[in-house]
């Protein structure tokens, strides 16, 4: 469970970086993402799930 909680931790650290360094351009990313089809959304999330299952896997399969 630590490292679970570590792991949600550093992500939400990821997350907000870019929110604190580049304010502006989030916004302006944000209306971008809103004027897109929910199709191009959900197919970029999956891509993005599966990425991260393959880095999570070799993270792990080389320690």
């Amino acid at each position: 469970m630590d490292f679970f909680l570590c792991v949600i931790g550093m992500v939400m650290i990821v997350e907000g970086l870019p929110y604190f360094a580049f304010p502006q351009r989030m916004k302006e990313m944000v209306q971008v993402l809103l004027g897109l089809p929910e199709g191009v959304l959900r197919r970029f999330g999956f891509m993005l799930m599966c990425i991260g299952l393959v880095v999570v896997y070799l993270g792990r399969s080389l320690v």
